[in-house]
């Protein structure tokens, strides 16, 4: 196998951690209405059950850098695909809410530890001139995931199994056992040898395969990182006046990410449709296309990523971020622009959100941070972001009731004016970079 299969090879295998992310982010989708009615739970509770796998993404993401420092980010891929496979199967076999919940939590540790390693291991492993696009296949195997996800939960519907949600929870196992095998395979990331075990033999014979034009100079660079980064490191260094910017504009692109109100569309869209008097089948449809159009958007997104750049993506998606969730906002207002419509608006704010945010988030993050510090750093990104998703997945139940959707999409529509800003004054672009220049540039304050 060629240098440009196998790195190919090893993205794509680090990836399928993010179609199971985005598997077992969407399949409650079009379980949690069945799940409600069951057990009868209050809306606090039915958020609860929802948003339980997002605080255990939480918990996974915060702490997922630390194992990923210790034993390495391969033997951290392999554990992440076994907790997919514990939480598929205990999901689906819950007998009562707390149990259910249980196992969602054990998921979404997983999805929060993957969020963390796999673009990680990804950009340590990949040359510089199409390291966006590598990266990038983590957040299209997210939107694969998504749409795989609601064509499931669709069949599975149309065949009206008895208890369907519990084969619809169940599905995730048999991807869980594919990606946990195929983890073995992949060799452990060239840089955290460098970095925490100093074996330079190994991380130049494994750089030789996946970036044979660069290996030198990579090695070159990483040994000087890790030369001066000589401090203890932890979560704590993020904090000190060297690392601050850095770590701000992993903080704030997270962020940002959540405030467009994407996570309140992947995990209640056929509860918006039906908020607009859609009906359950055809709401069941729609979010099949948001998973085609998320996914259609996304390859646009790997195409241009490594080509125009990661700020460009930012801007365009800002830009349609803007007018999509103000024509959703609208459309539920009773002025002239039916409901009928929403469909086609929440299709425009997907296809934003994946040329934009989506493709670039992943990417972004684990570009900025120095070798020795990205796996906290990372974590602190991708913490920034699930407990974020946490709390808006926890109460959009309550606020969609409360408030109703105008006050709600137009919410979001304002903090993506604050994201178009910060792109446009703070953002820096680092396409085309090898990661230890990426550091260089930003020591020196260029943008």
């Amino acid at each position: 196998m060629n240098s440009k299969k196998y790195v190919i090879f090893l993205s794509i295998v680090a990836a399928l951690g993010g179609f199971l992310f985005g598997f077992d982010t969407a399949v409650i989708s079009g379980a949690e209405r069945f799940i409600q009615e069951k057990w009868q739970l209050s809306d606090w509770t039915h958020g609860m059950a929802v948003a339980i796998a997002l605080y255990g993404t939480v918990i996974g993401a915060l702490f997922g850098g630390i194992p990923a420092d210790k034993f390495g980010r391969k033997t951290s891929l392999l554990w992440i695909g076994v907790l997919y496979f514990v939480s598929a199967l205990g999901s689906a076999l819950a007998p009562e809410v707390f149990s259910f919940m249980f196992f969602r939590f054990i998921g979404g540790l997983g999805v929060g530890a993957s969020s963390v390693v796999a673009p990680m291991y990804i950009s340590e492993i990949a040359p510089a001139k199409n390291r966006g696009v590598l990266v990038a296949l983590y957040q299209f195997n997210i939107v694969f995931g998504i749409l795989m996800a609601y064509f499931s939960n669709y069949l599975i519907g149309i065949a009206d199994l008895t208890e369907s949600w519990r084969w619809m929870m169940g599905m995730e196992a048999i991807p869980a056992l594919v990606y946990t095998a195929l983890s073995i395979k992949v060799p452990k990331s060239p840089r955290w040898l460098i970095a925490h075990q100093n074996n330079v033999e190994e991380a130049t014979a494994i750089l030789t395969r996946t970036d044979p034009e660069g290996v030198d100079e990579a090695i070159r660079l990483a040994i000087e990182e890790r030369n001066r980064e000589k401090s203890t490191v932890g979560f704590a260094v993020l904090f000190k006046s060297s690392h601050l910017k850095t770590t701000m504009l992993a903080v704030l692109i997270a962020m940002f990410n959540q405030l467009s109100g994407i996570n309140a569309i992947i995990y209640f869209a056929p509860r918006v449709f039906e908020m607009a008097g859609i009906d359950e089948e055809s709401a069941l449809l729609s979010t099949i296309g948001i998973g085609a159009v998320n996914m259609v958007a996304t390859l646009i997104g790997l195409y241009l990523i490594d080509r125009i750049g990661r700020k460009k993506l930012m801007l365009i998606g800002s830009i349609g971020y803007i007018i999509s969730l103000l024509l959703i906002a609208y459309s539920f207002s009773g002025g002239i622009i039916s409901t009928a419509f929403l469909p086609i608006f929440v299709f425009i704010f997907i296809a934003s959100h994946a040329v934009g945010q989506g493709s670039v988030i992943w990417v972004f993050i684990s570009e900025v941070f120095p070798n020795e510090t990205r796996a906290y750093g990372q974590s602190i990104g991708c913490f920034t972001h699930w407990i974020l998703a946490a709390v808006i997945a926890n109460v959009f139940p309550f606020f969609a009731n409360a408030f109703g959707p105008v006050s709600i999409f137009g919410f979001f529509a304002v903090m993506m004016g604050l994201q178009l800003i910060w792109v446009m004054t703070k953002m820096p672009e680092t396409k085309g970079r090898s990661l230890e220049e990426i550091q260089q540039d930003l020591a020196s304050g260029k943008n």
